[in-house]
């Protein structure tokens, strides 16, 4: 039975409006700024629109990409990879990394971006950028449908083994999260987020809740 108050659709048989939703409902979203070596030593600064976290402890964060491209090529050659938090002040910079170049053009260079030196990893961090993860691969997926076909986009999981952040973004020990212009993905290619004090709320845990892991 059809309810009009809803549009109904099958992905597989098209979405039937003028733009694709599914990016503007699941957002918005974190953008994974990585930057990878390659055992040639070739770097490459790249944003992903699908990232986040998946585990406290240890610490594990993921981005997927969707065909084949240079940093799931460089992650599989070093094992190792670097995540960069974009704030407003970068964003223009972030999006100059997305540009399709060629394997050999340093994203960096290409961006006006200082590539720092990490601690763990020989892959280099954004030194513009307020918080940086160095990570070491756990896990490469190649995601399937529900009929187990598989489909050109690789889930890339890392362990976060150490962390950068600046100074001027903590308040009394605290990460300042409303404080520190991060940008979120929402929707289209154009279409980003700004995280304000002013979207903020809190609501209390209920009783009985499980206590947050993250201590």
């Amino acid at each position: 039975m059809t309810d009009a108050r809803y549009h109904y659709y099958e992905p597989s048989q098209g979405h039937g409006l003028p733009h694709d939703p599914f990016n503007s409902i699941v957002g918005p979203r974190p953008v994974g700024w990585i930057s990878t070596r390659g055992s040639n030593g070739m770097l490459n600064l790249a944003p992903y629109s699908f990232f986040n976290a998946f585990n406290y402890h240890p610490p594990i964060i993921g981005f997927s990409s969707i065909d084949a491209k240079d940093s799931l090529r460089n992650v599989q050659e070093t094992g190792e990879f670097v995540w960069n938090l974009t704030t407003r002040d970068l964003a223009e910079k972030m999006n100059a990394t997305c540009a399709m170049v060629p394997y050999e053009v340093d994203e960096f260079e290409v961006a006006g971006l200082t590539p720092a030196p990490s601690r763990q990893v020989a892959v280099p961090r954004v030194a513009e950028s307020g918080v940086n993860f160095e990570c070491k691969l756990t896990d490469v997926i190649q995601l399937r449908d529900h009929k187990g076909t598989p489909v050109t986009t690789w889930l890339v999981l890392g362990e976060v083994v150490a962390v950068h952040i600046r100074r001027d973004l903590l308040k009394d020990g605290t990460f300042d999260t409303f404080g520190a212009g991060i940008i979120l993905r929402a929707g289209g290619p154009s279409a980003y987020a700004l995280v304000a004090p002013e979207s903020r709320f809190d609501i209390g845990r209920p009783p009985g809740a499980n206590p947050p892991l993250a201590r």
